[in-house]
């Protein structure tokens, strides 16, 4: 897919947001969903997307809900930097097939960081188990702001 086109309401993230699949969620509030990824490249990998627009990338999205996104983004990196205490946070972000995007609704990856542990591949990880997911959402969430 390229950086133009329409948008697809079958999409992962879109049938997330109806209910169609489930996902782990870490926190929402009316805008934003953040979720557990369930092919994490790292343990604590969460994803953040908004819940309205209908953008594909970054060159689409609303300046209003970007700004929302964008602080949702800090408040989710911040948790899991006090839930899983690791050495650095990578924040990613694809636009386009050929820029790494396999899912074609805007979302954030906030990924922890530990040296010396290697980092999955973008899109080639396990499925992560379920359970373990759920407890480091929990983990996450408790550490809110």
């Amino acid at each position: 897919m390229s950086l133009h086109g329409a948008y697809d309401p079958d999409n992962i993230f879109a049938k997330i947001l109806r209910g169609d699949i489930p996902s782990v969620t870490v926190w929402q509030d009316d805008h934003v969903l953040a979720f557990m990824d369930v092919f994490p490249q790292s343990e604590g990998h969460v994803l953040v997307i908004d819940k309205a627009s209908t953008a594909r990338n970054l060159l689409e999205i609303e300046p209003e809900a970007l700004s929302r996104l964008a602080l949702a983004v800090q408040r989710t990196a911040r948790a899991v930097e006090k839930a899983l205490k690791p050495e650095g946070v990578s924040i990613l972000q694809f636009n386009g097939e050929a820029g790494g995007q396999t899912v074609f609704h805007l979302h954030f990856h906030v990924v922890p960081r530990w040296s010396g542990r290697e980092l999955k591949g973008h899109g080639h990880a396990p499925m992560a188990d379920t359970a373990a997911l759920k407890a480091l959402a929990e983990r996450i969430a408790a550490q809110l702001d």
